[in-house]
């Protein structure tokens, strides 16, 4: 093993109420490719904030660099000892160019009074240089692929003088091929001596791209394997602390069809869409990011209308030119941004939870009935096992897991006749996402029609009957999940793309 660059021995935080850390020790050698593993609440973001300098540890911490112990570690200090972030929502400015979010920091460090743009684009073109990287200089960088962006912040870090850059869930919104490429760029980086701290609730690439793996539970260290010591089972248990049975999904074939697509088209997003979904089947739709499987999803909850074509609700024709045509013909559907368009993060989760049948909840006077709506909350916590302190705790204090199923509560409260999931566990860790799929099979047991979009190809082939894949806005290929396997379905996708 390389020498040791950063150390952390009995790393403690504890907030009001909540030990987010106990006595964790933490290290990272030089060049090296470590992963951060845990669920949801185990203290990942805890321990990223403490090592970044953002939060500052117990009384008994100890955080040594290069062997040089730090008695009080702050922001400043892990930036001058080479320790970089790059947070999930990349934290760029948007409406300023390329090469302004690449150099800024490092003109602002350098004490300019005025902006030298010519110095400006040569620090962008150094950077990028380092990476192989060939970014348009002068474009927004709200103009550019988010696997674009990821480059410009991967950039940005580089014109410090960096030796540890920390990937917090990097490959969330791209493709596998961005996802190859941004791995390539990781494998560059420690080519030159740069460690990649890696967070990431993907196993797959949890496997693919680690040397170590540190797995926290609880706030509390589990251990630190060589990835070679660990497999999908071994690693998931030491997570959960419990065996997850991962079984396919089966239903009888049914004669019910509740929804059915002909020949749907609307120019640019999807052509000539034709499909049927039938009672208590789970059916998927899979593709590379920009196929048109969310905006034929949009479209079928009225939010993008189809501008040619059929829609037939249990073999009547409808129009869906709005959400609430939608919802009358009992559609509801679950964003794949949950924290944007699934929820109101400020509000309670009661509120959250009822925000879709409040005309049920009228009395007599027209005023919201206190009572039903307690009643109507209690039950959608209780059975969809939503782990809150309250009714009345803001929706933004869940784990990831939990605020998913407030949403799938928002809108399993209308008693939909279809579902329609996209991403339905996005950002969400392995025992969360199990009891996403249980719920999910559970709607599909009494009845409910289910259209689940998703790009992880384990996560459709476990859970669904057919899997549709999608290309250029076209289905491509259909397949019988009992009688096909996952490489098949991963394989239709590579040779499309």
């Amino acid at each position: 093993m390389t020498e040791l660059f950063l150390s952390m021995k009995n790393i403690s935080k504890r907030y009001v109420g909540v030990q987010a850390l106990d006595a964790v020790d933490f290290e990272v050698h030089k060049g090296e490719i470590h992963c951060l593993v845990g669920e949801n609440g185990s203290g990942k973001s805890t321990l990223i904030k403490i090592i970044s300098g953002v939060v500052r540890p117990d009384d008994g911490s100890r955080i040594e660099i290069d062997g040089e112990r730090f008695h009080d570690w702050h922001a400043i200090d892990a930036i001058h000892k080479g320790i970089e972030v790059i947070y999930q929502d990349l934290s760029l400015f948007p409406n300023l160019t390329v090469a302004e979010n690449i150099a800024l920091s490092q003109t602002i460090a350098q004490g300019h009074k005025f902006i030298n743009w010519g110095e400006m684009r040569r620090i962008a073109r150094k950077a990028m240089g380092r990476i192989g990287a060939d970014l348009p200089l002068d474009e927004l960088v709200e103009d550019i692929p988010l696997a674009d962006q990821q480059l410009v912040a991967i950039c940005r870090a580089l014109t410090h003088n960096v030796r540890l850059v920390i990937m917090d869930e990097p490959t969330t919104a791209l493709t596998r091929k961005e996802v190859e490429a941004l791995f390539a760029v990781v494998k560059d980086l420690q080519s030159k001596g740069i460690a990649t701290m890696f967070v990431s609730h993907k196993l797959d690439e949890v496997f693919q791209i680690a040397e170590r793996v540190t797995i926290l539970r609880d706030g509390e260290k589990v251990g630190t394997f060589a990835s070679q010591e660990l497999d999908d089972e071994k690693l998931t248990m030491l997570m959960t602390g419990k065996k997850l049975a991962y079984t396919r999904y089966t239903v009888e074939e049914q004669e019910n069809i509740l929804l059915e697509a002909r020949d749907l088209s609307k120019s640019g997003n999807f052509k000539e869409i034709s499909f049927r979904l039938h009672a208590g089947e789970i059916l998927g739709i899979t593709g590379l990011l920009g196929s048109g499987r969310t905006e034929l999803a949009l479209s079928l909850f009225g939010l993008n209308p189809a501008e040619s074509g059929e829609v037939l609700i249990q073999g009547q024709p409808v129009k869906i030119g709005s959400v609430q045509d939608a919802v009358k013909l009992g559609i509801g559907y679950v964003p794949e941004n949950r924290l944007v368009q699934g929820l109101i993060m400020q509000q309670s989760v009661g509120k959250n939870i009822v925000v879709t049948i409040l005309q049920k909840l009228l009395n007599g006077l027209g005023m919201i009935d206190a009572d039903k709506m307690e009643d109507s909350v209690a039950r959608w916590i209780e059975e969809l096992s939503i782990k809150v302190p309250s009714a009345d705790s803001p929706v933004q204090t869940l784990s990831g897991g939990n605020q998913q199923r407030v949403v799938l509560a928002k809108w399993i409260a209308t008693e939909p006749k279809i579902l329609i999931l996209d991403g339905p566990t996005v950002g969400i860790d392995v025992a969360a996402k199990s009891a996403i799929h249980d719920i999910i099979r559970g709607l599909a047991g009494q009845g409910m029609g289910i259209i689940v979009i998703s790009d992880e190809i384990p996560e459709v082939f476990h859970n669904c009957n057919r899997i549709i894949v999608m290309h250029k806005g076209k289905f491509i290929a259909e397949f019988d999940t009992a009688q096909t396997t996952e490489d098949a379905i991963q394989d239709c996708i590579n040779r499309a793309g």
